[in-house]
């Protein structure tokens, strides 16, 4: 069994920002050598997640809308006693989740027609990474 990992890097310019990071992951999944197997790519800040979904701009506004009304941004979470102001950026992580797992077959991601794979920031403007794991044979 093989095993490969490798990081992603992002330092967003706005607090929310939506990235789509497939053409990084295939890459990614080729230089493994891994022909069967799954490749697991995550978020590895609180404020940040993976979303699989369309690559396209209508949906992209009714995410921000949908997460939006769920977990809206209010100065009155508790958890800004601490001092942060991102308590809605934990929050929409957690509608979002963290990480994805994908499959590999052939050597290559093995996505529906019109999955892309995003990375999802709520709270950006400093340096954050994913890492994407590829594990099989």
């Amino acid at each position: 069994m093989k095993s490969y990992t490798e990081y992603l890097w992002f330092n967003t310019g706005t607090r929310r920002h939506l990235a789509n990071i497939t053409s990084e992951v295939e890459a990614i999944v080729h230089k493994s050598g891994v022909q069967e197997g799954f490749c697991l790519v995550s978020a590895m800040h609180i404020t940040a997640g993976i979303w699989v979904n369309d690559h396209e701009e209508g949906l992209w506004q009714d995410f921000w809308e949908w997460l939006e009304s769920l977990a809206p941004y209010r100065k009155d979470y508790k958890h800004h006693r601490t001092g942060e102001d991102n308590g809605d950026a934990h929050l929409k992580r957690s509608l979002i989740h963290h990480q994805v797992v994908l499959p590999v077959t052939a050597g290559k991601l093995d996505l529906g027609p019109w999955e892309q794979v995003f990375y999802s920031e709520f709270d950006g403007q400093r340096r954050k990474r994913v890492v994407i794991k590829v594990i099989g044979e």
